[in-house]
């Protein structure tokens, strides 16, 4: 792993999300009502080891990697998953800002989780509003879309939890959500970068409208430590 985005996880919470992770060796893990990442230096047998040490507490654990990974027999894989992880090139938007987009707050978070369960844009905990500056669209007082910002593996930037309401696709609000949040990452001296299911076809255009270009696969996988 050479590039930092080969390894976010990890390079994000011993930089911009430092202050949400548990542990401080080669083995990190946000707080699991934040989300329930694990980010290991080098993905070793040593690192799952360290990873073990931690306990059956923190099941179900997420971690990726730039390559297919063997995991040691200790551990239990429940999903795998092939991921396109994308980087924003060019200029900040130059688009005003929408009057449609709020900002996202503790007072919202009932919806947050209620959208994401429908849509199932990747985990969304209790907590996950911590990793901040989340904004959505509303309609008649209902979220019906939203984007947030999640692993910053310094200087980069994700982009998270993309998702609308079946029932409003095709009115462009992941498209101005979207514009919006990459404004406010490149003010803040930041790069955007996402995630996206690899054959997840339709996000992957609306991201390539807005800026964003493939970079490199990544693997994720959902694993259990067996008892």
């Amino acid at each position: 792993m050479t590039h930092i985005l080969d390894n976010p996880i990890y390079n994000a919470l011993k930089t911009g999300n430092k202050k949400l992770s548990i542990g401080d060796g080669q083995v990190t893990i946000f707080r699991r009502d934040v989300a329930p990442f694990a980010g290991m230096e080098s993905n070793s047998n040593e690192d799952f080891e360290a990873l073990t040490a931690l306990g059956p507490q923190i099941n179900p654990v997420v971690i990726f990697s730039p390559v297919k990974h063997n995991l040691p027999g200790n551990w239990e894989i429940l999903r795998e998953f092939e991921m396109l992880q994308m980087v924003h090139e060019g200029p900040a938007p130059t688009n005003p800002a929408s009057q449609q987009i709020t900002d996202l707050d503790d007072s919202h978070i009932a919806q947050m989780i209620e959208l994401t369960q429908l849509t199932k844009p990747g985990p969304f905990l209790q907590r996950t509003i911590e990793f901040g500056n989340y904004t959505g669209i509303f309609d008649d007082g209902k979220l019906v879309s939203m984007v947030g910002q999640r692993m910053q593996p310094s200087p980069y930037i994700e982009l998270s939890a993309v998702c609308t309401h079946p029932d409003h696709l095709g009115k462009g609000y992941a498209g101005i959500l979207l514009n919006e949040q990459i404004k406010r990452v490149i003010k803040a001296n930041g790069i955007p970068f996402l995630h996206v299911l690899a054959d997840n076809e339709s996000a992957i255009r609306v991201y390539e409208r807005v800026g964003f270009k493939a970079r490199s696969p990544m693997f994720g996988y959902v694993i259990n430590i067996q008892e």
